[in-house]
């Protein structure tokens, strides 16, 4: 049994066709190109499905379920994004598109709950019932898994960890809120925390770790300038992780799950980031006292994890 999963970014279309052990047995990738109308991102979606669909040697007959990862508000029953801002999707009936064009059953959800399910099913969340997966990217995506199932709220739109306020009187964010937990623990706020120590700082080693181009600091320059000792990076460094622990204990906090995983491109730091965020979860959640134990880990399957979740949801939805 074949299934395939899409995960749909403002960047690009990326499909695999996934086996029962959840391997990913063929790959195809197609440009979003933005901005472009619902039916034109659904063609792309449904060539880069045929694409992995070849890659896998195998034929669309061959599939029995297909899912997508897709950013935005997401009505799973009826298989409708109701609102997404960067596709400038509102009550898009995507499920009933793409089956009109491949023939097959598609199941979608938003695309960071999709990731935390792949993890949950084959990653980093495997052997529990509670589990939680945190993206630092762009901004902070959360998925969410209470007993084994996706919560996503009364209207389909839970799990928004991002946008729980950390800083009342903080940096305000494009939701219309101030001190948003994503303007401090994401990679776009690593990178603004960055720039800013490095203007403040002239003779900081983070400039040359940047080609001396400002505009080339990533969210590796001022970890790789703490490797080298620098004062400057390694106050960036504390502070940053200080933030993304603030909002993992109050998720601790507020859902107690066996498991929280980080992903995005900062977990790539691993025991550098996760080690204090273990410790400060353990200095400061609540049940600090009690013997359970609440464990941040990282993620396991990179970008795999959204077509491997999406292309499972019908275990979940069918």
């Amino acid at each position: 049994m074949y299934r395939l999963g899409i995960d749909l970014g403002g960047t690009n279309i990326v499909a695999g066709v996934v086996d029962e052990n959840y391997n990913i047995i063929g790959r195809g990738k197609v440009k979003t190109n933005l901005p472009r109308p619902a039916d034109k991102i659904c063609d792309s979606m449904s060539e880069a499905a045929i694409l992995a669909v070849k890659d896998a040697g195998l034929e669309m007959k061959d599939i029995t379920s297909c899912g997508i990862g897709t950013p935005g508000a997401i009505d799973h029953v009826r298989g409708v994004v109701t609102y997404t801002n960067n596709l400038a999707f509102y009550n898009v009936e995507l499920a009933d598109m793409m089956k009109q064009r491949l023939g097959v059953d598609f199941f979608i959800e938003n695309d960071a709950n999709a990731a935390a399910y792949g993890e949950y099913i084959a990653g980093a969340g495997v052997g529990t019932k509670d589990f939680i997966a945190v993206t630092l990217g762009t901004g902070i995506g959360g998925g969410i898994i209470i007993d084994g199932k996706l919560f996503t709220g009364s209207n389909y739109a839970g799990g928004e960890i991002g946008h729980m306020v950390i800083n009342y009187n903080g940096v305000p964010c494009n939701c219309g809120r101030i001190g948003c937990y994503e303007n401090y623990g994401s990679a776009t706020a690593l990178i603004n925390q960055t720039k800013h120590a490095m203007c403040k700082n002239p003779d900081s080693v983070m400039w040359e770790l940047a080609g001396n181009d400002i505009e080339k600091v990533t969210g590796r320059t001022a970890f790789d300038g703490w490797r080298k000792g620098d004062s400057a990076a390694t106050e960036v460094v504390k502070r940053y992780i200080n933030y993304v622990a603030e909002g993992i204990v109050n998720i601790v906090n507020i859902f107690q799950p066996e498991k929280v995983c980080i992903g995005g491109g900062i977990s790539n730091e691993k025991e550098a980031l996760i080690k204090p965020i273990n410790d400060t979860v353990k200095r400061f959640s609540y049940t600090r006292h009690t013997d359970a134990e609440n464990k941040v880990c990282v993620a396991k399957l990179g970008n795999d994890a959204g077509i491997i979740g999406a292309a499972f949801l019908d275990k979940l939805y069918k």
